[in-house]
């Protein structure tokens, strides 16, 4: 069956970025001019997603906003004749069907997947963190849609080499290489110590899942965390499905993280046509003053 719905959670508190994610939602911070949720809608509509649901929580409801048509600001563009803003503008609230469901209780990724039961119904879908930019071409997600319809039945999880000394920070697979970039993953384990880690292949924020993993959610017990774990959902359903790793090709970018997010602002910022050429001057100069402090 075709993917054509893809779900991003977004209903985190954001504690990362406290101060600035009091008021506004982490998935709304910029990186260069553009939201980090935007980001990922879009790489999502680039692979042939036609419906995306978000998960949100209280006081997200900025998130659905961003997505929806803005009346006065469109009248206020058009007005002043700026119809190039008008147009970008205009281009977000027509970029795809925009489903939102709330998580009313802070559960876990597991849960919050969960909450999307009903609008994803009886077929396979994405899954999108929001957390997680990836700049490739074509998308992540659309190479591993490519291995998912090759194999034809199964769990695709987005898979990438991390420092073996931050392994305790992601879901790690265990698994055989069946070809080019492709693990049959024979076990995950949820943020393992270091010393007990099976390998150095993490998950990253794109999976691809079959229906029935919602009936496993509803049964699973909180695991680690006092959470709803996903690692330990799709564990479970492994023994009826096949389970793949697909390393992908691109550069991820961690923009739940403060560096991670600096370091997409900078790489973003470089590939911008209008501040590219200037944030590359600026990045020399400042290499300058510190190659002569040093």
């Amino acid at each position: 069956m075709t993917i054509k719905k893809a779900v991003i959670p977004a209903a985190g508190f954001g504690t990362r970025f406290l101060p600035a994610s009091k008021a506004v939602p982490k998935e709304l911070l910029p990186i260069v001019d553009k939201p980090t949720i935007q980001y990922i809608a879009e790489e999502a509509i680039d692979t042939g997603i036609t419906q995306v649901i978000l998960v949100t929580g209280r006081e997200k409801g900025s998130i659905e906003d961003h997505f929806d048509i803005s009346f006065e600001l469109e009248h206020h563009l058009k007005a002043k004749g700026k119809e190039d803003l008008l147009k970008l503008v205009q281009e977000i609230s027509d970029m795809v069907q925009i489903v939102s469901v709330r998580q009313k209780t802070p559960l876990g990724l597991g849960h919050a997947i969960l909450c999307a039961k009903q609008i994803v119904g009886n077929h396979p879908f994405a899954v999108l963190l929001a957390d997680d930019i990836v700049d490739a071409n074509p998308p992540c997600l659309r190479q591993m849609i490519d291995v998912y319809n090759k194999i034809g039945k199964g769990i695709v999880l987005a898979i990438k080499e991390v420092p073996r000394d931050e392994v305790y920070q992601y879901g790690i697979i265990d698994g055989e290489r069946v070809a080019d970039r492709l693990y049959r993953v024979e076990s995950l384990v949820e943020k393992p110590p270091v010393e007990e880690a099976p390998s150095n292949l993490a998950v990253i924020g794109r999976y691809l899942l079959p229906p029935e993993i919602f009936e496993v959610l509803e049964t699973l017990p909180p695991g680690k965390g006092g959470e709803i774990q996903l690692t330990d959902a799709i564990a479970r359903l492994s023994e009826h499905f096949p389970v793949y790793g697909y390393q992908f090709e691109g550069e991820r970018y961690d923009a739940g993280d403060k560096m991670g997010f600096f370091i997409a602002n900078v790489r973003f910022g470089l590939k911008h046509p209008e501040l590219g050429p200037r944030i590359s001057d600026f990045l020399i100069k400042i290499a300058e003053e510190i190659k002569e402090q040093v």
